[in-house]
């Protein structure tokens, strides 16, 4: 389910490679205006890295997934190079990364 959210985020960025995919990933959490956490789980290869800090003011687009219990997951933030699957966004300090 495509979604969008509002939020600030609450963790300093960390990069992984994807066990799945083996492309770099950039994970960070947020609060969303509405109360929700959320894990924002961006892939770095597709889209530039978003140089955000806690306290800075987000707004993401992507997939909702359901983390078994965690805090759900919003991913594919990025453009879809083979344009099968909308396009998600994050959007921070007046730039669209995508």
């Amino acid at each position: 389910m495509q979604v969008r959210y509002s939020g600030t985020v609450t963790t300093k960025p960390i990069f992984f490679s994807s066990k799945h995919t083996h492309r770099v990933h950039e994970q960070f959490d947020i609060s969303a205006d509405d109360g929700s956490p959320l894990r924002v789980v961006d892939n770095v290869t597709i889209a530039p890295r978003v140089p955000v800090q806690p306290g800075d003011r987000v707004t993401v687009q992507g997939d909702l997934v359901d983390a078994h219990g965690k805090r759900p997951i919003v991913h594919w933030t990025h453009h879809d190079p083979g344009h099968r699957h909308a396009d998600g966004f994050i959007e921070f300090g007046g730039r669209m990364y995508a």
